[in-house]
């Protein structure tokens, strides 16, 4: 037992629990789209119900995501837990300045293409006249 890594033990059951998630989604959707095909359940009674599925799946996997932070974090000390959340501020930081000039770039493509687009229109124009 003396190779028996917590962190790792518990890693494998969360991706356990996020492959069961998947797999259950997919069996669902399988099942789903038998049932419209034989006319049991019509189109927009699937689209319904799969969209609850996924919701359901989606809040499992989160919940599963948070199970495995707090035992993770319960792991730590004291001093450990506030570097990790340091760390984990200062990644946030980072994302959200991508973010932001991820945005200020595209919003600069769609003011030349519609500055494009005016300037074509213009063109047209005089040509017509």
């Amino acid at each position: 037992m003396a190779g028996f890594d917590l962190g790792e033990g518990v890693r494998r059951v969360f991706l356990a629990g996020v492959g069961a998630i998947a797999t259950g989604a997919e069996k669902s959707q399988q099942i789903i789209d038998d049932l419209v095909k034989k006319g049991e359940l019509t189109v927009e009674q699937g689209k319904v119900l799969n969209e609850e599925l996924t919701r359901k799946a989606t809040q499992a996997a989160s919940d599963a995501q948070d199970a495995f932070l707090r035992t993770h974090l319960e792991g730590m000390t004291p001093e450990e837990r506030e570097a990790y959340a340091q760390k984990v501020a200062a990644m946030a930081t980072e994302i959200n300045e991508k973010a932001t000039t991820v945005e200020a770039e595209v919003e600069e493509v769609d003011q030349t293409d519609d500055a494009d687009a005016d300037n074509a229109d213009d063109t047209a124009e005089a040509e017509e006249e």
